[in-house]
């Protein structure tokens, strides 16, 4: 048995903690991730860094808010400069690998959305490539040779995109397994079907070649090469799903029915709606609103009871993955030896306040994400609510394997959290930033939230307006107390708290090695 243990993490892409069954809920089914919590510790506090996708993968990898790391959203990219945690792991003797959705360069291919300034940029561009997650790489029938290591990644087996329509290493290989996969993909040949919510698409793909099936197989074949007691390694395996389009295939599609779900509150029921909400509704009343792309949107009760139903069948498709993968390591030698943990990138609002997807508004449902800690090796108690998030992964790993973080390193390990109760930081914060203007605001937003004592705060900058929410009352988020003229202490109390995080948000790297 090697002495250092081997860690094996899972992430999802866009799924609120709420949406396992460990976490509570009452519909979905997810046993084998459930076992994965029955075995270890679940955190019910834990929060991205970043509510989107890019972002809060960059601050998984390097335990730095998206401010410091350069990564503040979706269409920017990680600097090759920056240091993460998988490459401190592999100078110590750590074989690693990430299998799946990796989302740390751009991989659309499409153009900026703005050219480049004409004064230019205030950081010189670097001769790094920055197109390896690209659709041109591949492109050719032969297995794209992925240079690395990337990011500390020694193996890396790609999947960039979500549903259908998932590229990198992916697409190469359903090319070769499948002489018609272009007529497969092709949304206009799905499946007849009832379903009338934007972006419910019925696949022909069989469950067999879709993207969640190959990053199991990759990932079992892997770690059956992989896992023994020569090398301890790190497998990052990430799953392109439960991210929309909903395109659950084969029996996943009519797994669960839109009638076993409920749309827990609506738009009627906030009652001081902010800006960002209220905006949604106009697109929605008048029509304006986008729903075939990435932005959130307004839907009617049965329109978010379909999408429900389609992210379920998701989600159990990738618990019935995990599965597999388990199996795997149980038959392993090094079952005994392999701290196994869960997250995800970051929530949906799924029905909340009647919004699908995700936005600049930051609430629990995009904000809080599970988070699983499975150490065979150490008595765990079976929940925590310390307050955590993406940022505390990077340490907390590096604790486990006996590694001190890089100077820099923002996060805290949450190890002494795992057999007792303890608070280990008072408050949290949260970023989030817009690259272009939306929901009615003038220029594109900059949010900032701050989690203390189960209250939220948020403010954008340059809004006179802010929200204030005691999540303990108003678990729901319906009453706005910014103005309540009996909680103004309260309010600056949460203020005091966001002025000293963002007093903290400075690079910290490189120390200084002398004064002046």
């Amino acid at each position: 048995m090697s002495q250092q243990p081997h860690f094996v993490i899972f992430i999802t892409d866009q799924q609120r903690a709420d949406w396992l069954g460990c976490y509570g809920h009452p519909v979905v089914k997810t046993p084998h991730i459930d076992s994965i919590a029955q075995q270890g510790t679940r955190f019910d506090n834990f929060h991205v860094a970043n509510p989107v996708c890019m972002p809060n993968r960059a601050s998984l990898l390097t335990g730095r808010y998206p401010s410091v790391h350069g990564l503040r959203h979706n269409g920017c990219l990680l600097p090759e400069r920056a240091r993460t945690f998988v490459e401190q792991l592999a100078e110590h003797g750590y074989k690693t690998a990430a299998i799946g959705k990796s989302h740390l360069q751009p991989f659309t291919g499409l153009k900026p959305l703005y050219g480049m300034p004409k004064a230019g940029e205030a950081w010189r561009q670097d001769t790094k490539d920055y197109t390896l997650e690209e659709p041109p790489h591949y492109e050719t029938d032969d297995h794209y040779d992925f240079p690395t290591p990337y990011y500390g990644y020694q193996h890396v087996d790609m999947v960039t995109g979500h549903g259908t329509q998932c590229g990198g290493h992916y697409a190469q290989w359903l090319k070769a397994q499948r002489s018609d996969w272009q007529q497969l993909l092709d949304p206009a040949n799905q499946i007849p079907h009832n379903y009338t919510c934007p972006q419910a698409e019925r696949t022909q793909v069989p469950t067999e070649l879709y993207p969640t099936s190959y990053v199991a197989m990759r990932a079992t074949q892997y770690l059956q090469e992989n896992l023994s007691s020569q090398q301890p390694t790190f497998t990052f395996i990430s799953f392109p799903d439960p991210h929309h389009p909903w395109n659950p295939p084969g029996k996943y599609w009519d797994m669960y029915q839109p009638e076993q779900f409920d749309v827990a509150v609506h738009f009627e029921d906030h009652h001081n709606p902010p800006q960002h909400l209220r905006s949604k509704r106009q697109d929605y009343e008048d029509g304006s609103q986008i729903t075939h792309r990435q932005q959130s949107f307004m839907a009617k009760d049965q329109h978010i009871k379909e999408a429900m139903a389609l992210t379920a069948g998701m989600i159990t498709m990738i618990d019935d993955a995990v599965g597999n993968i388990l199996a795997t390591i149980k038959q392993s030698d090094q079952a005994d030896n392999t701290v196994i943990c869960f997250t995800s990138d970051h929530g949906d609002y799924l029905g909340d306040f009647n919004l699908l997807l995700k936005g600049g508004w930051l609430r629990e449902s995009i904000c809080r994400v599970p988070f699983i800690w499975a150490d065979p090796t150490k008595q765990q108690a079976p929940h925590s609510n310390t307050l955590a998030g993406t940022i505390d992964i990077a340490a907390t790993v590096l604790a486990r394997a006996g590694i001190e973080p890089f100077n820099g390193n923002q996060g805290i390990s949450l190890l002494p959290a795992l057999n007792q109760d303890l608070a280990l930081r008072q408050a949290l914060l949260i970023e989030e930033n817009d690259p272009v203007p939306r929901y009615g605001l003038p220029t594109a937003a900059r949010v900032r939230q701050v989690l203390k004592d189960n209250w939220s705060l948020t403010i954008i900058m340059g809004q006179d307006e802010g929200e204030l929410y005691n999540r303990q009352t108003d678990p729901h988020e319906c009453h706005n107390l910014w103005h309540h003229p009996s909680h103004q202490t309260k309010k600056m109390e949460l203020l005091l708290a966001l002025t000293h995080l963002l007093t903290a948000q400075m690079d910290e790297s490189p120390k200084a090695n002398r004064y002046a």
